[in-house]
């Protein structure tokens, strides 16, 4: 079964994100979902010829976890988000686990920044590992490496240069302030909520 492209239209008109920059991205992700496809169709036809121990099934082996999380990251990224981004309920479980955890709501956010302004390129995303039922901001440098082994992404964000150097140029704490604006907690909500079940 192959995947499908997810459309994000509806967050054109986002403020902080120009519909020119959204449209590159969706694009971009479009060709993550694409290649994750290629890849996965290759290597079914790898297997059953039983071409296992070649150094092309090594490499695509490789490539499909980059491609495949580079999909699925940025799907939780536009997922992340809401034109005209939504407040997060103060009395909600993920409120209160983020002022126990950051000491508050305001610390969490300056964490968060802090973790996403890092040099670099990757991934600033908010973690939930459930076995001690904590919130964890962690930098990803690229797709296939660094994550939290077992813990739930509540929250993505991009930090590539193609999310933001079309609006902001080298002006990456603008882009996260932007981001931070447009964020759906709803959606963060649903996903912590489900992840503590």
């Amino acid at each position: 079964m192959a995947y499908a492209v997810k459309n994000y239209d509806h967050l054109l008109g986002t403020p902080g994100f120009s519909d020119d920059a959204l449209k590159t991205h969706f694009g971009l992700y479009n060709g993550y979902v694409t290649n994750t496809n290629k890849l996965a169709e290759k290597l079914a036809e790898m297997l059953a010829a039983g071409d296992l121990a070649t150094p092309e099934y090594a490499e695509m082996k490789r490539r499909f976890g980059w491609e495949f999380n580079g999909m699925r990251l940025h799907e939780h990224y536009f997922a992340s988000m809401k034109n005209g981004g939504s407040e997060l309920e103060s009395a909600s479980e993920l409120a209160q686990q983020l002022g126990k955890d950051f000491v508050s709501f305001a610390g969490w956010s300056k964490d968060f920044a802090a973790t996403g302004g890092m040099r670099g390129i990757g991934w600033a995303i908010l973690y939930y590992d459930k076995q001690v039922g904590r919130l964890f901001n962690v930098w990803i440098n690229e797709h296939d490496l660094g994550h939290l082994a077992g813990a739930v992404p509540v929250l993505i964000m991009d930090v590539f240069e193609h999310a933001y150097f079309l609006d902001y140029g080298a002006k990456r704490a603008d882009y996260i302030a932007a981001f931070i604006k447009a964020i759906d907690w709803e959606a963060a909500v649903a996903r912590f909520d489900q992840a503590r079940s």
